[in-house]
């Protein structure tokens, strides 16, 4: 059964360690990744601890998305180490909830709330069949911690706002109670006040999860998040608390070169 963990105490330093958390949450070290071609990411060394609420940003074709998909092991590097718990990623993958863009997802696709939810228990269920009354229970239990309630989980997934929809989404990726949550451009599409109030949401549930997420909004992300990592090839991690204006500038002008002067990459995404 789903118990509520958005208001569980944290574990303390030596709870974590009798636990088995003293191994970061991402390790990477001289990693270097390309598509059969020049490379992606070239020597990146990298660690993310338990508890960090990471932003990745940086220009389009820079390698931000190609870092998550070597976290979920979807991919694997050319050279170097990338380990997730302590785990190649794809042995980890079951304590790791993956929230997409939804401007991939297909809108016309007739599914409901409740429909989207219960694919996230899937891979994590030890019967094949139907879906148990244990596993709706669970979504609607994430749903209403979420902030929406029961009525929304009948409706269809296209009808609901930008801002529920992306709720629906974490629902999705939170269902089967993971340890580290990977969003990839969250707000991408979502007005000023719905952005703000999915961040506030990160933020509590920070309280229980490693966070990572990519985000092209500098200026807005690092009023939340512990670290911001720069991905332009190479890798670059700094504290968002001691993050200058000068170098959120640098980070953000590199963002703008790229966006109106890389012809391969015109628009929203990276490989």
């Amino acid at each position: 059964m789903f118990t509520n963990r958005l208001n569980r105490k944290p574990k303390t330093p030596s709870e974590a360690k009798t636990a088995g958390d003293s191994s970061p949450v991402v390790f990477m070290e001289n990693l270097s990744f390309s598509y059969d071609g020049p490379p992606v990411l070239e020597d990146v060394s990298l660690a993310i601890s338990k508890g960090d609420f990471v932003s990745i940003v940086g220009p389009n074709g820079g390698g931000k998305s190609t870092l998550l998909k070597l976290v979920l092991g979807l991919i694997y590097p050319g050279q170097g180490t990338v380990r997730v718990f302590g785990l190649p990623p794809a042995l980890a993958r079951n304590r790791i909830g993956y929230v997409p863009q939804h401007a991939h997802l297909d809108l016309q696709f007739p599914v409901s709330v409740m429909d989207v939810v219960l694919m996230g228990r899937l891979g994590h269920r030890r019967t094949f069949g139907p879906y148990r009354s244990s596993d709706k229970d669970q979504a609607e239990a994430v749903l209403r911690e979420l902030g929406l309630d029961r009525d929304y989980a009948h409706r269809h997934f296209s009808a609901l706002s930008g801002g529920q929809r992306q709720r629906v989404l974490i629902a999705r990726a939170l269902v089967s109670d993971p340890d580290l949550l990977l969003l990839d451009e969250p707000t991408a599409n979502l007005d000023v006040v719905s952005e703000h109030e999915l961040y506030e949401l990160l933020r509590l549930l920070n309280r229980r999860l490693s966070i990572v997420l990519v985000s092209h909004d500098l200026s807005f992300v690092s009023k939340y998040v512990h670290y911001v990592v720069y991905v332009k090839r190479t890798v670059r991690m700094r504290s968002a608390s001691t993050l200058t204006h000068e170098a959120a500038h640098e980070i953000l002008e590199s963002e703008h070169r790229s966006v109106h002067h890389n012809p391969r990459y015109p628009g929203k995404g990276t490989p």
